[in-house]
């Protein structure tokens, strides 16, 4: 038990455990980040509805969206953005890992009469021939990755990309850094039960490495018949700090905003969006 609890409570290296597809796959919890992503009043796994619809009323006039517009929405989930995007004639890809959120996503177009193209995979893996006007990664979803991911995700952007295109993200800011603490919680049934669908006992570490600024969320999760750790990590970012690395990976970045919907950029702001294009 002792060994157990050592273990559970123990703090890996900065990205040492990669555990994404653990968590968006797992038959019950992609269940529950679906039910998140679908409920237009919190902001969990996708944003509110209003916001997204004031987002991409943006979107759609900053980047001229219309017939013809080539986007791609990595990280798109059951489509939110994708097929609002869709709506105004643009030619939008969606790529997910969630293959629940992307059989919801075709689902829901194929209804609706969108013709939206839509992988399930690994965006970090994604290779195409298609090129793109614009490519979207919302949700701060840049943040969960490693630097090594995210040389590799720049990387095939830039190759993605048609000249004059854009990449449009949103990232955790030193100022959501600084309100985060480190702490140790036990609970059965952690999170209200969204970890499993019969009794467990969870407990979730959470760590901060001030020199990298990154902060984990380690999940461990007791069943009767298996144990597992699901690791959330976060990287944030100064604007200086991110412009470094879209610059070493060959972008200019044009602006900063305080969200996707446009909003001008604060410093206090707990998140922070970036427009770069291919240098």
């Amino acid at each position: 038990m002792f060994e157990a609890l050592e273990s559970i409570n123990e703090r890996p290296r900065p990205f040492e455990y990669y555990s994404i597809e653990d968590l968006w796959n797992d038959e019950h919890t992609s269940k529950q980040m679906l039910k998140y992503h679908l409920n237009p009043d919190v902001d969990v796994s996708s944003r509110k509805a209003a916001f997204i619809d004031r987002s991409v009323e943006w979107i759609v006039s900053r980047f001229n969206v219309g017939p013809g517009t080539h986007i791609a929405d990595f990280g798109c989930g059951p489509g939110l953005y994708a097929s609002r995007l869709a709506e105004q004639q643009a030619e939008v890809t969606g790529i997910d890992l969630s293959e629940r959120s992307i059989r919801y996503a075709q689902d829901s177009a194929n209804k609706a009469g969108l013709d939206i193209r839509y992988v399930n995979q690994n965006y970090l893996t994604y290779e195409t021939d298609h090129r793109f006007d614009l490519i979207i990664m919302i949700m701060c979803d840049f943040c969960a990755l490693s630097p090594e991911q995210r040389m590799v995700l720049l990387t095939q952007f830039s190759g993605m990309l048609k000249p004059g295109g854009s990449v449009l993200l949103d990232v955790y800011s030193l100022a959501a850094f600084d309100n985060r603490d480190e702490q140790a919680i036990y609970e059965v049934n952690l999170l209200d039960g969204f970890w499993a669908a019969s009794t467990y006992y969870g407990f979730l570490n959470t760590f901060k490495y001030d020199e990298e600024k990154v902060v984990l969320d380690k999940y461990t999760i007791v069943e009767p018949a298996r144990t597992r750790t699901v690791y959330n990590w976060l990287q944030y970012f100064s604007r200086e700090s991110l412009q470094l690395e879209f610059s070493e990976n060959g972008f200019v970045i044009e602006a900063f905003y305080s969200d996707v919907a446009g909003t001008s950029f604060d410093p206090d702001s707990t998140e922070f969006a970036v427009v770069a294009t291919k240098s």
